[in-house]
């Protein structure tokens, strides 16, 4: 009796066994920020939502502080399928889709308030629109904020003349090195990646970006990060993507789920990114950082050759980023 048991037993064990098991997906997310970043944080809770909708059938893994290289590592890897989510700069992604330049030049929005209007609406949904449908092999899944790019150096920046002979690091696109010289500095294009290692050894006099990367990324520590000063000369949205080879794969129910999610993710990191500004700004502060106001219109004034430059073919769209109230 208890032979034929077992044999029953096993018998049916065997032919479950031959069943198909849903295996679990991965999704690689990365981001060159550490985590518990804004861009971060949201994009894991994304991942955790996005797991939980769907009984456990995706996760998400993220690679923080640059472990799967610098943002164009990173970009590069999206677009042939070894990674699915990357946060990357709209300003490199401005060499891929031309339009995305009219967020790259200095000065296009009157402030931070204003450009969260425009991402959350008909223009921010055309632009990620056109990067999916682009050449790119990415899909624009949603923009997040990156606050307000100051100058920060071993000293204070208050006016153009200030930056005379002044190297300042610029992220790879040549309207922001072109943005640099003509706000009076030298702009040198360089590597996220390596931006420290040349903070520390003085290849560069300074850099630009917000209080969270100056303080998130130690920045502050090095020699040339001892005084910020707030020449508010561009706020750039960033943008967060999926790669194209592998979103083909998915259903799309899936897909349609994650873009419900990416757009949960935009409005939460803007939470997160405010809360992070004012602690970032707070112990910057406390660990000796000079915060010093800067003749923003001088800088408007100087930069208008760059947005006559390059805002001539995209008037239209200045114009209705301008009337974005």
């Amino acid at each position: 009796m208890f032979r034929r048991h077992f044999i029953g037993a096993a018998a049916v064990a065997a032919c479950f066994s031959t069943l198909p098991v849903q295996a679990q997906q991965i999704i690689k997310a990365t981001d060159v920020h550490p985590l518990g970043y804004p861009t971060v944080e949201a994009i894991v809770r994304m991942g955790n939502k996005l797991e939980k909708a769907t009984n456990g059938k995706y996760k998400l893994q993220m690679y923080p502080s640059m472990q799967l290289g610098g943002e164009k590592e990173m970009t590069e890897q999206a677009q042939v399928g070894a990674l699915q989510i990357a946060r990357v700069s709209v300003g490199p992604l401005g060499t891929i889709v031309d339009e995305l330049n009219v967020f790259n030049m200095p000065f296009v929005f009157k402030d931070e308030a204003q450009m969260r209007k425009v991402i959350d609406g008909p223009i921010g949904t055309e632009l990620l629109d056109k990067l999916t449908n682009s050449s790119a092999r990415l899909v624009g899944l949603g923009w997040m904020d990156a606050g307000t790019r100051n100058v920060y150096s071993d000293k204070p920046v208050t006016k153009p003349a200030d930056l005379k002979g002044m190297k300042i690091r610029m992220m790879g696109n040549p309207l922001f090195v072109e943005t640099m010289n003509a706000m009076g500095g030298n702009g040198i294009a360089m590597g996220f990646n390596e931006l420290h290692q040349a903070l520390s050894s003085g290849v560069v006099d300074g850099a630009e970006n917000n209080e969270p990367t100056l303080f998130a990324q130690n920045h502050y520590q090095t020699p040339k990060g001892k005084v910020y000063s707030l020449t508010g000369h561009l706020i750039i949205p960033e943008m967060f993507v999926y790669s194209k080879a592998s979103w083909d794969k998915l259903p799309k129910g899936d897909q349609d789920l994650i873009k419900k999610l990416s757009r949960e993710a935009q409005l939460e990191q803007r939470k997160l990114w405010d809360d992070y500004v004012a602690e970032a700004t707070g112990k910057l502060k406390a660990a000796g950082v000079k915060f010093v106001p800067a003749d923003k219109e001088a800088f408007f004034k100087a930069t208008q050759p760059v947005r006559d430059k390059y805002g001539a073919k995209y008037a239209a769209l200045i114009q209705r980023i301008r009337d974005t109230k």
